[in-house]
């Protein structure tokens, strides 16, 4: 198998990858289980209270649920307004790393040459990692900030735990960040050479005329050397009589 073509399967795979990774974050955005908490002792007076990014939901024994947006966007802490700019990136930035990948992928073969398909793929991979950091940042914030508080025994106000839209945001993270890796790795030997590649066929064509070119006159015949052999030259030239051969 040629190099190019495993190139190709690796580029697909990676594409794969990082599509399901931007999946699972853009699915945590409306999920509601960033956090959760339970409160009650008995299981009539029992109720859940979770919330995420954009609102707070409650749901008693009933299984009757209420959510409720935050009233002030300017009332928010700074973190939330954080968490929420991270995650809106890591979806952006993922939807154009997918755009660049499939123009640069060699399978598609939308661009031009290779080197500059191997540029775009490379720019793609840069788009993806950069997403995978995002989704990466914000679920990791939002984790040690509700651990933090868990664990700390001055915290007086309501303790939450870790949702599963945390987990699944670290998973598709994680696929974002291996996926966009190996694509910046592969395309970059490509597309990032410091010049042209050089096949040996042209370099020794290269050498020859180089070689013609130098050598158009035999070195033995340019202009202000001597010969070296001035005595031939002499024997040709004397003249012979009639009595040197008697």
């Amino acid at each position: 198998m040629r190099y190019r073509t495993v190139v190709m399967y690796v580029e697909i795979g990676c594409f794969v990858s990082c599509l399901c990774g931007w999946i699972l974050v853009c699915s945590t955005l409306p999920t509601e289980y960033w956090r959760f908490s339970q409160v009650g002792s008995t299981v009539l007076t029992t109720f859940h209270h979770y919330s995420n990014l954009w609102r707070d939901c409650i749901t008693d024994s009933t299984g009757v649920s209420d959510c409720k947006d935050f009233p002030s966007m300017l009332a928010l802490p700074a973190f939330l307004h954080a968490c929420r700019a991270l995650a809106i990136c890591a979806i952006i930035s993922g939807f154009f790393g997918g755009v660049l990948t499939l123009i640069g992928m060699k399978c598609t073969k939308i661009g031009g040459t290779e080197i500059i398909n191997a540029r775009v793929t490379f720019a793609g991979g840069v788009t993806y990692l950069a997403s995978g950091f995002c989704g990466m940042i914000t679920y990791s914030w939002w984790a040690n900030k509700l651990v933090s508080e868990f664990v700390d025994p001055n915290f007086k106000e309501q303790k939450f735990e870790l949702g599963a839209a945390v987990f699944i945001g670290w998973g598709g993270a994680i696929l974002l960040i291996s996926g966009g890796a190996v694509l910046m790795y592969f395309s970059g030997k490509e597309g990032l050479q410091s010049g042209p590649a050089r096949r040996p066929g042209r370099r020794v064509s290269y050498v020859t005329a180089r070689t013609r070119r130098t050598y158009t006159q035999p070195p033995l015949y340019y202009s202000g050397r001597k010969s070296r052999t001035p005595g031939a030259t002499g024997q040709l030239s004397r003249s012979f009589s009639r009595d040197t051969f008697v």
